[in-house]
């Protein structure tokens, strides 16, 4: 068996499936930390443009929807979303048609699984994300999400913000979305120290006397939080802090 290593950029994972497709037992995984059986040959890959190009016009040419379904899949968080965009594509090269909703088919739903995972947690940022202002008068919200999905929510920040400033910061990945009013930029962001406007402070203040005087303490409300939002979100909101 051959183990097919890619740098986890969706290049890599083109030009893996390409090399790979001819094999009658793979693995494609960005993962470093899988255990080869005896028999396995690993091979690390660099992405070849050329290769990339083969394989996306393949796709496009049997289902326009799938390019982007896969590259949707490869911001995953899962071990195995290089994996199940594999078996995902050979299937759709095998039959030359689509087969997202080919739902007897295992590997379309575990694709699909891994997908929808991510959509959703684009959905679920686009309203639980907490913007700060700071001193500067540009907003700042970091966030930790599952998924790689920072790019995927500028649009709609942009969007909404239109002519202000704000930085979207993955603090788990260490990168953020820059927007300046007109454009926006993806950089590289370790560790940040913000500094709050006055208004936010205050702001911050009466959104904690709000939750301390609505949370009463003989009928907490924890688990219904639970419900709206995921425990692993709660240490971006000011009102889950001390103090106030």
């Amino acid at each position: 068996m051959k183990i097919f290593i890619t740098d986890g950029s969706s290049d890599s994972f083109f030009t893996a499936f390409f090399d790979a497709y001819s094999e009658k037992d793979c693995i494609i995984t960005s993962c470093e930390n899988v255990q080869p059986r005896f028999d396995s040959v690993v091979v690390r890959t660099e992405s070849d443009g050329e290769k990339c190009e083969r394989v996306k016009r393949g796709i496009l040419k049997y289902d326009e929807r799938a390019l982007n379904d896969v590259l949707m899949t490869l911001r995953s968080c899962d071990s195995l979303k290089e994996q199940a965009a594999y078996d995902y594509l050979k299937r759709l090269f095998e039959r030359k048609a689509p087969v997202g909703k080919a739902y007897n088919l295992p590997e379309v739903i575990i694709f699909n699984e891994i997908k929808d995972k991510v959509g959703k947690e684009i959905h679920k940022m686009t309203g639980f994300l907490r913007f700060m202002e700071s001193k500067s008068g540009a907003f700042y919200a970091p966030y930790a999400p599952d998924n790689d999905i920072t790019d995927l929510l500028m649009p709609h920040f942009a969007e909404r913000f239109k002519a202000e400033k704000f930085v979207i910061h993955d603090t788990k990945r260490k990168i953020a979305g820059v927007y300046d009013g007109r454009d926006w930029i993806m950089c590289y962001a370790g560790e940040a120290e913000i500094y709050l406007s006055e208004y936010e402070k205050a702001f911050e203040t009466l959104w904690k006397k709000y939750y301390r005087a609505a949370n009463i303490k003989s009928r907490p409300h924890e688990k219904q939080m639970k419900g709206y939002m995921p425990v692993r979100y709660w240490k971006f909101l000011p009102e889950k802090h001390d103090g106030g």
